[in-house]
């Protein structure tokens, strides 16, 4: 059973007391079939440990990650890839070399459904977009 707590969607456990929180993208992560659900939890949960403050939501229908009100990251799953997205059309582009092994628009990276982000190059990603959401003078 789903009530609303607070504005938050629960679901009960059918009266023993114990509610588990259930947010949107964990419904957006439920609908996928493997091994695409692993691979956007692997990156989700990089992208969480790198920006642990992060809100997580829903933008234009996919996952996103939002940091004092700007979204600064999200991703997708699509038939035959899964995406990265900055919300940005110069991140990509400014990591060039760092990207050059993905295909890739203006704004998303896609990679296999079956191999995460390397951590290293999500937090490049995170790092450029922040700095350019928040160091603007």
């Amino acid at each position: 059973m789903q009530v609303a707590v607070g504005g938050a969607p629960v679901v009960s456990d059918g009266g023993t007391g114990q509610v588990a929180t259930t947010s949107p993208i964990d419904e957006y992560l439920a609908s996928l079939g493997e091994p695409k659900r692993t691979t956007l939890t692997s990156l989700r949960d990089t992208i969480m440990a790198i920006v642990p403050q992060a809100e997580q939501c829903i933008s234009y229908g996919m996952p996103a990650f939002k940091l004092r009100g700007k979204t600064v990251a999200g991703f997708a799953a699509f038939k035959n890839h899964l995406s990265y997205l900055p919300h940005s059309g110069s991140v990509i582009p400014q990591l060039a070399e760092e990207t050059a092994a993905y295909a890739s628009t203006k704004g998303s990276l896609h990679f296999p459904v079956d191999e995460p982000l390397p951590a290293a190059l999500v937090r490049k990603l995170l790092e450029v977009r922040m700095a350019e959401a928040f160091d603007k003078g």
